[in-house]
């Protein structure tokens, strides 16, 4: 103990003893001495507890009989329960259910002490049988009632009665006694935790012995220390008591023959127990020198500890495995867990050695074609390396007390030091040979690595079922990443790269392929005119050099060889020959014409290829059918401007791509992270690829096609379509079928595995599905629009070229002189007379008219061919897009026509008995809008043949038609009343009533009175 402690310790003692010395003095002295010699401590209470915590155990019971204060700064329980919790041995919980059951007995206790109290007042406190009630009158003379005691037959007035309270406090006094009697039994009559000892769990106190005496009590004192609140000074106690000895006489022991424990046990099992106490109780040493006392103590368990570990290596020679093996493993797993044992198992098995496991990585490429590999000898490889630990496992259980343990540290170097060993090399082979060959061995190889792993058998341990297979999943997890975790970067980055690769080389090809087929139509349709022109620069130089040249160069008889047809220069032969082909060149024109055929495509929509269709045996001679034909070559490659082959092929490479890296993504943790974003980096790499370089191209040039296309240069139009209109939706068939392809592959290579998750907004996968699929749509309407104004060039072409005359004015073949006398008519300003007679003149030849004419109250021809090339290209888009952009182009197609046939009536003359059929043509339009579902394009034409109905009227009714014209709710605001009137206007007698439709229409009937 300290000076500094013990002065403040001593204190009050040194002022008594001053008063002591000085009998004499005044009380006063006394009082002013003890004031200035009783001071304060020195040092701070916390300062104290500090330096208690790092006294050894014998001074601080030493410091603990200075004084009071003194006695409970070291009884203090939170410095006791440190130094449990320091060696293991405190379980909060523990405590705290003890605690609780003592607070609970004592409870229990005091109720049942006052209940017995309860019941000895109750039976004392009644009086006997012979009590009664005396009345004593007092000093004024009242009556005074007191209980009389009848057992003495005396009548005097009792206030209390001594013997029952007597009796109530001796009873009171007895379960005071009790309680504390338990109080103490349970506390084990212990004065300082460290004067007695309880060994083994004894329900008595014991005294001190010597600790040989008992040594398996000594064995088992750690492992029964208790977690009691208010008691850990006293269960630390028992294990100083019982293990402070030994751990001294180690640490003065100067050889490995003189420690105690050596000699009170003399089993190795007993030894090793010892000693791992003994390690454990010097971790409650903080006293001064604990480090040295600490080495010491490691340095005769290591003595003790290679000693053991010999015993072992030479049954491990003599392959002792259930004699010394097995003995030596329990007396070091006793030790320190087993791990020396274990160490030296695994650093000396033979299978590191064995011939059968260590096999060549290079067959794998060796016994495969060139460029290739297989995993037929990996596959063997790892088949034999299974069965060899596997069969280890019954042999580890037989030895170690953990097998489990051991196993899987086995199963660790048989990863480090045989499947790397064959693993690295095949790899580093097959990346400077092949990069393909590289991707299919890491990733195979990790499948194999993977399956040994699974299929290995560990011992069996703690836990069985499915917590034991999910632990063997987990390691055989851990172990695989171990072996491809120095690969992994190095291979996702190449799977992406080769897979990119892949996929431009394949688009490449494709490009370069209908680049050359465009390149060989071209020349073979306008290489001979080419040449023309080149020909004929070279004349015209040639014939500046000679007109140059001096005349006395110039030979007598000049000639020009090899002049080009047609040539003023050129010799009559030549020249006859020149108006041949001329000749010859209007019969190709009338064999090919002008207007080229446009071939009826099939409706199969499949990327057809372009070889399929040979270019013909002979070119056309003349230059506009060579760019006529030209221009149809072209519009027949519209189809082919990309494939669905290419696609799948595409698809196919990402699917193999993505299988390979997939596997990586049970690895779980970064790895398994890494792996799921180089699987979307690779689906985003497939769309790019495909759609920026593949389908999105071949749009673009199917509208610059489109938009090349003239239909009056095209012979035939009775064919049910627009020829490059018809092509154009064929491929938007195809893009159609891509984006389901692509869509079945985005929901089974990557949302089924859970690769990408659809729900997620932000997904990297499902953004670069939503861009390819927002181009592909922006694709087709700019195509589909451009394919609108081809398909109203059609169908103005068809209404100008195949709408006769007759169709609405059936009198105009048989009657022109009627027509034209009517015309006369109306247009001059003769008298009434003369009027009439000249519209007699025209009724009765138009009665002629009606009887030489068959007339047909169905729909023109026109408008059913109108209406059949409308309808199939509508169809044609039904299923292949969604409903959306389906409704907006049938909506556009439905307008245009609307604007087609007003532009087409305004170039008619309808007469009445044609009006019939303009009427039928109507119904047939509206129709077929009917059935395109859409209500406001309804009503347009719903308009338009209310229009129709102006024509029919008789020209004697004029003012009704008037009423008509000017009835703008009949139209349904579609049509203003002046744009009726011009519609009016193209009717075959509008000069017959066009003065009284005008008087009707603008109140020019009025007049003033």
């Amino acid at each position: 103990m300290s000076s500094t402690t013990r002065r403040a310790a001593a204190g009050p003692r040194a002022a008594a003893a001053g008063v002591a010395a000085n009998p004499g003095s005044s009380i006063l002295q006394t009082l002013r001495a003890t004031q200035m010699i009783d001071s304060k401590p020195v040092l701070p209470a916390e300062i104290l507890a500090a330096i208690l915590d790092y006294l050894p155990v014998a001074d601080q019971m030493r410091v603990a009989r200075v004084s009071r204060r003194m006695r409970e700064m070291v009884y203090d329980d939170s410095r006791w329960v440190a130094r449990l919790r320091s060696m293991g041995c405190w379980d909060e919980a523990e405590a705290r259910r003890r605690f609780e059951e003592a607070v609970l007995r004592r409870r229990r206790a005091g109720a049942e002490g006052w209940a017995a109290s309860a019941a000895g007042d109750g039976g004392g406190g009644g009086g006997g049988p012979g009590t009664g009630t005396g009345k004593v009158n007092n000093a004024n003379g009242g009556p005074i009632e007191a209980p009389v005691g009848a057992g003495a037959g005396s009548e005097g007035a009792l206030l209390f009665d001594a013997g029952l309270e007597e009796e109530r406090r001796r009873k009171a006094l007895q379960q005071q006694q009790q309680l504390q009697q338990q109080l103490q039994q349970q506390v084990g009559e212990m004065r300082d935790g460290f004067e007695t000892m309880r060994l083994g769990g004894t329900a008595h106190a014991q005294p001190r012995q010597d600790p040989s005496t008992d040594p398996e009590a000594l064995l088992q004192v750690i492992k029964n220390a208790r977690s009691v609140r208010g008691h850990a000074r006293q269960e630390y106690g028992k294990i100083y008591g019982a293990l402070a000895p030994f751990y001294y006489d180690l640490v003065r022991a100067k050889s490995h023959t003189d420690p105690l424990v050596f000699k009170v046990f003399r089993d190795p099992e007993r030894q090793a127990q010892m000693l791992a106490n003994l390690k454990t109780f010097a971790k409650s040493d903080w006293a001064q020198g604990c480090q040295k006392r600490e080495e010491k103590l490691d340095s005769m368990t290591g003595i003790f500890e290679s000693a053991v570990l010999r015993e072992f290596e030479q049954g491990y020679e003599f392959w002792d495995v259930d004699g010394r093996m097995n003995r030596y493993a329990h007396v070091l797993a006793l030790l320190n867990g087993s791990n020396a044992a274990a160490e030296l198992f695994i650093q000396k098995h033979p299978i590191f050695s064995d011939r059968e496991v260590l096999a060549n990585p290079m067959d794998c490429v060796n016994q495969a074609l060139a460029d290739s590999i297989t995993l037929e000898p990996s596959r063997q490889f790892f088949e034999v390396l299974a069965r060899k630990v596997n069969e280890q496992a019954a042999v580890i259980e037989r030895i170690f007390p953990n097998p489990e343990q051991v196993f899987w540290a086995f199963a660790d170097k048989v990863r480090e030091e045989l499947i790397m060993e064959y693993a690295t090399p095949l790899f580093d082979e097959t990346h400077e040979r092949s990069i393909p060959s590289y991707l299919k061995a890491v990733s195979g190889i990790f499948e194999q690595t993977l399956q040994f792993f699974r299929t290995l058998t560990p011992p069996k341990g703690a836990k069985e079922g499915k917590e034991a297979k999910a632990q063997q999943e987990e390691k055989a997890k851990e172990l695989a990443l171990k072996v491809f975790e120095p690969h992994l970067d190095l291979y996702l980055q190449d799977e992406l790269d080769e897979f990119t690769r892949q996929a431009e080389r394949e688009v490449g090809d494709w490009e370069k392929k209908l680049s050359e087929q465009d390149a060989s139509a071209e020349s073979f349709y306008m290489g001979s005119f080419a040449n023309r022109q080149a020909d004929k620069k070279d004349f015209l130089t040639t014939f500046k050099k000679v007109v140059m040249m001096p005349v006395t160069v110039l030979p007598t008889t000049f000639a020009l060889p090899s002049l080009p047809l047609g040539s003023p220069f050129a010799s009559s032969k030549p020249a006859a020959a020149a108006s041949a082909n001329g000749s010859n060149t209007q019969q190709n024109l009338s064999q090919q014409g002008s207007r080229s055929q446009s071939p009826a495509p099939s409706l199969t929509p499949s990327a057809v290829d372009r070889s399929s269709s040979p270019l013909p045996g002979k070119a056309p001679t003349d230059e506009l059918a060579a760019k006529a034909a030209l221009m149809t070559s072209r519009l027949e490659g519209i189809k082919s401007l990309f494939s669905i082959e290419v696609a799948l092929s595409l698809v196919h490479a990402a699917k193999a791509s993505l299988g390979r890296v997939a596997v990586f993504i049970q690895l779980g943790g970064q790895a398994g992270g890494e792996a799921r974003e180089q699987c979307a980096a690779i689906f985003i790499a497939l769309l790019r690829i495909l759609g920026n370089g593949h389908v999105k191209p071949g749009f673009d040039k199917a509208v610059q096609h489109l938009s090349q296309y003239n239909p009056r240069e095209v012979s035939q139009h009775d064919q049910g379509g627009v020829a490059p209109l018809v092509t154009f939706i064929e491929l938007v068939n195809v893009g159609d079928l891509i984006s389901q392809m692509i869509d079945v592959f985005y929901e089974q290579q990557l949302v089924g595995p859970k690769i990408a998750d659809r729900n997620d907004f932000l997904d990297p996968a499902g953004l670069a599905k939503k861009k390819f699929e927002q181009m592909l749509d922006e694709s087709v309407a700019a195509g589909l629009n451009k394919g609108i104004d081809v398909l109203m060039d059609e169908v103005e072409y068809i209404c100008a070229t195949t709408q006769l005359p007759t169709d609405y004015n059936p009198g105009a073949a048989t009657a022109p002189d009627a027509a034209g006398a009517a015309g006369a008519a109306s247009s001059s300003s003769s008298s009434a007379a003369a009027a009439a007679t000249s519209t007699s003149t025209a009724e009765k030849r138009a009665s002629k008219t009606l009887g030489a004419v068959d007339m047909d109250i169905g729909p023109t021809r026109t408008a059913q061919r109108v209406r059949e090339l409308v309808a199939s290209h509508t169809s044609m888009l039904v299923g292949s897009t969604d409903k959306s952009m389906l409704d907006v182009f049938n909506g556009e197609v439905g307008l245009r026509l609307f604007a087609a046939v007003c532009k087409h009536l305004k170039r008619q003359r309808i007469s009445t008995e044609g009006a019939v059929k303009l009427i039928a043509d109507m119904n047939l339009y509206f129709e077929y809008v009917r059935t395109l579902k859409n209500q406001d394009l309804l009503a347009y034409f719903r308009a338009l043949r209310e229009l129709s109905q102006i024509y029919l009227i008789d020209p004697r009714h004029a003012k009704e038609m008037a009423t008509i014209i000017a009835d703008g709710d009949r139209f349904g605001g579609i049509f203003r009343a002046e744009e009726v009137y011009e519609y009016a206007e193209r009717r075959a007698d509008w000069y017959q009533v066009r003065r009284d439709v005008e008087r009707a229409m603008y109140g020019l009937e009025c007049s003033l009175m």
